[in-house]
Parts: structure tokens; C-alpha cells; sequence
């Protein structure tokens, strides 16, 4: 077993960095994440959409939240449907059905999006029944060996059954795994199939593998589904259901992953985020394709290829970016003055900067200023090179930005800190394996010891969390900004030997050094301001904003020169 141990993935669907989610992680023998995990996940397949509308009582705040969500559903917008859900979970904890509809909403997602995926369709082809059965055998001992909580086999198995129900339902799957002459016949294998494998065991997960291989084998004999796609349902309902971060990975995305680590990758260089009818372009890595090709942040991606963004998913238009290297994509662009123009941009292996505007803010307090985009392999040699070059050019204090910071390697996350706390506890982890349990600490050597402020706002999560955190709780320095995202677990990404998949798996939950969790709380800035725009990134209509628009930003040099640094 390979793993990698890491800190944090994305939010769901926030944004993409050069047309690969970005996400955080630690390097262990396998991978591990941080990410928020949510215990007591509802059963999904318990409460209809109608069932849930007849709880509503009044028109609450919940209530109204509850029906905007149904909405989305019944229109089909799961991506939409999850963002919304996300946030409504956040604002209701320990509502139960709120979260069921979340966990429904991923499922119909990712049965899109894993056969919009080429790498996954081509496992479906090429591993028979029995290999994918040896795979959802491996899945299942590492979440009986490493996952954050105790495994109940009979809710595995519930889950894995809805995963398939609802594979069932989405075009995405019967277009291509259900024989043609069959399709009359799934409603009535929907309906039955749970009574039909109610009475079998769930001891063990060697008797959810005997029950899966049955299924696969009836739903074979009905519906013409391949054995290996009715099982990989089973692999994906039985992990992503977990919590919100815990899922499987393709082979594509196990790749994705490894580059995001590394900092570099195949592709076009640009940070996007999906905007109305378009992608927005929020950064441009220099001397990379699109930065040559004349793209700017601010600009907007219409097209790739004859697939628009105002017909597509804006998922799937970011997927087309992503391409073999030395290979092509045709963009329609839309710039911030109106005009439009139409690129080949060539696809090649990009090395990714963490860090950004490196600069004095203030140059008679010596302010200055760095944004760090997420915490991967580079970042502790980035950030140190940054910080040299500011002490060069006069720096006597530093604003630390981490906004829109989406996490990043547990291991850099600590690194960082530690450059900053000359002594002190950074992070404690606290897992079922006690080799899970980690207290990290700083170390005295080679501390900078600058005044500091760090700016966060509601997406700096997981590593961010980490870093902020420990600044805030140690005293270091003042953290400005909003509450941060929440997403206090630790994750675990495990190259499957079974198979070319990787599980993401929660592992651990992590403390901040005054022993709170940061799952669900955050990090609490000592000084609120509310968010406006980030400097010199793109506003809603892609100008290029300026750093008097921050007035976080502006908070944090009043911060620094009121306290005479």
C-alpha cells in the first residue's frame, strides 16, 4: 500500500487552479489529507424528496433553504445543488436531512462525473468482475484499518446499494453500461433489489464482498451491466457517503492528485472559477501556455472547442482544458473590454507558484506583503524565498494572505508555521490508530521573528486553518479577515495495489494548540472585517482590483502601523 498523507482538499467545487481541483496533503507511506469530516452521516437512502418536503413547518430559514435544494435537484443541478447543501449544513450542523440531501446530491454528481472521466471508463473495459471485486476488498480493509471512525458493515453495504439506485437513475450510466432491450426492466431492479439482499449477512466485510458479487452477477442477468460498473458503484457509494471529503479517485485524479503535490503539472497555466456563462480566469502563470498565448486574469473562457460554458457544466468545460501534452485546445475568449477572440493554446508540463505578489504594501511602515495560494512541496522554500527578498527591500512587518487558501500538505502547513514560532505547539492529530496521533511543535532555530498579520476569509481551510491557527492561539501575530471554513480532518490518499484507483480516506481529526477543533469552528480572526476583494485578482466583471478595494487588506496595514512596527 502507497500512501501519501496530506492536510486538505477543496471545498467542494470552489475553484480550479490550472484546471485541476486544488487540495492539500501530507506524505506519509500513503497520502493523507486534512479535511472536515461530518460524524453521524444520514442514511441516504431513507426520506424521499417528497418525504422531505412534508416535514417543512413554515417558512424558516432552514425550511426555505430545504426547498431551494429540492429545487436544484429536481432541475438536475447537482453541482449547484451541492454547493448549496454545503453551505446550508455548515449553518445547520445537526440537521439530519439537510445533510441526506448533500450525500443524495454527491452521489447523482459523481456518477457524471466519473463517466465524463476517460481513465475511469477505461477501468470499466479493461478489469473484469472479479479484479474490481479485489479492489472493493482492499477499499474495505483500509477503512477498517484507517478510517477516522468505526465502520458499521451493514451501512457500507446500505450505501453502496443507493449508489447503484441512483446510477440508475442518471443518463450518464444507463446510456452506457444498461443493454438496450433492458431499460424497462431497471425501475422494477431498483425497487427490489434492496429486499432482494435484506436477509444476507454484514459480519464482515468479507460478506459485503459476497453480497456485491451477487448483485453484480443479477444486475449482469436483468439489465446487460457490465459486473465491473455495478461493483465500482459499491466502491464509490461505500466511501463517498462517509463523510464529505472521504472518496475515490480514478486513475486520472490519483495523477492529478501526485501533481498538485508537487506543484506541477500538464496544462494551460490559469486559475479559473465558474462564473455566470463562462470560466473566469483569476491568475495567469507566467511564462506558462495561456500566459504566452496573451491570456490575462479578468478574462473569461466561453468555449473549449464546440463546448460552451453556457450549455455545459462549468466542471466539464474545465475538464476539456486538460489534455495529453503537446496537445491543443481551441478556447473562445472574452476579454474585459468585450472583446472576443479565438486561442489554440498548447497543453505542456507547468510548474506552479504558491506564492504571489511578493511586495512592500507600505513602504514607509516596511509592510510587506504575500499571497500564498495553497501549501504543497514548494511552499517552504517559496515562502522563505519571499521573505528574503521583502527583508532585502526594507520589510519590518509582513501581511501573510491566505484568503481563498484551500489547504495544502500537512507537513508544509507545519514547516511554515514553524519559520514564524520559535517555540510552542503548532497542531495536534488525533485518530482511531494511534499512529494517527501526532503533536507537532516548533522549534527554536531560524525563526523569523517579524511582526505579522494573517488574513483569512471563509475558504481558507484545512492547512490554512493549521498556519492561522497556530499564529492565532501562540499570539504570534493578529489573524484579520472572517471565520474560516472549518475543515479540521485529516485525510489519507492510498494507491490501491488492486487496481491503478486511490482512496481518500479521513484518518484523523485536527486540534489547534489550544486543543479546539477546528472541524465545523474555524479559526476566529482577532479582528472582523468583512470580505470584499482580494488585490490584484479580478473583480466579478474581471477588472483587476486594487489594493485600496481591499479593505481587508487596508485593516491589516492600519493594524501594523497603529501598533508603531
Amino acid at each position: 500500500m502507497d500512501l501519501l498523507s496530506s492536510v486538505s482538499c477543496c471545498p467542494p467545487r470552489r475553484c480550479r487552479r490550472m484546471g485541476i481541483a486544488l487540495g492539500s496533503l501530507v506524505v506519509f507511506s500513503a497520502i493523507q489529507f486534512s479535511l472536515m469530516t461530518h460524524a453521524g452521516a444520514a442514511d441516504p437512502t431513507s426520506g424521499s424528496v417528497g418525504n422531505a418536503v412534508q416535514t417543512l413547518d413554515g417558512q424558516s430559514a432552514r425550511d426555505r433553504s430545504l426547498e431551494d435544494g429540492l429545487a436544484l435537484e429536481r432541475a438536475g443541478q447537482w453541482g449547484d445543488a451541492i454547493d448549496h447543501y454545503d453551505a446550508a449544513t455548515r449553518a445547520y450542523p445537526e440537521d439530519r436531512i439537510l445533510y441526506q440531501r448533500l450525500l443524495i446530491s454527491r452521489l447523482h454528481f459523481d456518477v457524471k462525473r466519473r463517466y465524463e472521466d476517460k481513465t475511469y471508463l477505461a477501468s470499466i473495459r479493461e478489469m473484469t468482475t472479479s479484479q474490481t471485486l479485489d479492489l472493493y476488498s482492499e477499499i474495505l480493509a483500509n477503512l477498517q484499518t484507517h478510517y477516522v471512525e468505526t465502520i458499521e458493515w451493514s451501512r457500507v453495504l446500505l450505501h453502496g446499494t443507493a449508489a447503484l439506485e441512483v446510477a440508475l437513475t442518471e443518463p450518464a450510466f444507463v446510456d452506457r453500461v444498461v443493454g438496450a432491450d433492458k431499460r424497462e426492466r431497471i425501475e422494477a431492479f431498483r425497487q427490489a433489489i434492496h429486499h432482494r439482499i435484506a436477509e444476507r449477512s454484514t459480519q464482515s466485510r468479507f460478506d459485503l464482498r459476497s453480497t456485491v458479487g451477487l448483485v453484480a452477477t443479477m444486475a449482469h442477468e436483468e439489465l446487460g451491466v457490465a459486473g465491473t460498473a455495478t461493483v465500482l458503484e459499491y466502491v464509490s457509494g461505500a466511501v463517498s457517503t462517509l463523510d464529505t471529503y472521504t472518496r475515490l479517485l480514478s486513475p486520472g485524479q490519483l495523477d492529478e492528485m501526485f501533481s498538485t503535490i508537487e506543484g506541477n503539472f500538464v496544462g494551460l497555466g490559469v486559475e479559473l472559477k465558474a462564473a455566470e456563462k463562462s470560466l473566469l480566469i483569476l491568475s495567469v502563470i507566467p511564462g506558462g501556455p495561456a500566459a504566452e498565448a496573451g491570456i490575462v486574469a479578468g478574462d473569461r473562457i466561453l468555449a473549449v472547442g464546440a463546448n460552451r460554458a453556457d450549455e455545459q457544466d462549468p466542471d466539464y468545460i474545465a475538464d476539456l482544458l486538460r489534455g495529453p501534452e503537446g496537445t491543443a485546445a481551441r478556447l473562445t475568449i472574452l476579454s474585459a473590454d468585450q472583446s472576443q477572440r479565438e486561442l489554440m493554446v498548447t497543453r505542456r508540463r507547468v510548474d506552479v507558484p504558491c506564492v504571489e505578489n511578493v511586495h512592500i504594501v507600505d513602504r514607509a511602515k516596511g509592510i510587506g506583503y504575500f499571497r500564498l495560494t495553497n501549501f504543497q512541496k514548494t511552499t517552504p522554500r517559496e515562502v522563505e524565498q519571499a521573505l528574503w527578498a521583502l527583508h532585502r527591500d526594507g520589510m519590518r512587518s509582513l501581511v501573510m494572505d491566505l484568503r481563498d487558501n484551500p489547504g495544502g500538505l500537512l507537513s508544509a502547513a507545519v514547516e511554515v508555521a514553524d519559520r514564524f514560532m520559535s517555540d510552542g505547539r503548532i497542531v495536534t492529530t488525533r485518530g482511531r490508530n494511534a499512529r494517527e496521533n501526532f503533536d507537532y511543535a516548533a522549534h527554536r532555530p531560524n525563526t523569523w521573528d517579524v511582526p505579522m498579520v494573517v488574513l483569512i476569509d471563509r475558504n481558507s481551510a484545512s492547512a490554512s486553518e493549521i498556519f492561522s491557527g497556530a499564529i492565532h492561539d501562540s499570539e504570534r501575530g493578529a489573524v484579520i479577515g472572517e471565520t474560516s471554513y472549518g475543515k479540521g480532518s485529516v485525510q489519507g490518499i492510498f494507491r490501491m495495489q488492486s487496481a491503478k484507483f486511490g482512496l481518500c480516506l479521513t484518518t484523523a481529526k485536527f486540534y489547534s494548540p489550544s486543543g479546539k477543533a477546528i472541524s465545523r469552528n474555524g479559526v476566529e480572526p482577532n479582528i472582523v472585517v468583512p470580505p470584499t476583494y482580494i488585490a490584484a485578482r479580478p473583480d466579478d466583471q474581471g477588472r483587476l482590483t486594487t489594493e485600496l478595494d481591499d479593505s481587508v487588506l487596508q485593516k491589516a496595514i492600519e493594524h501594523l502601523s497603529a501598533a508603531g512596527f
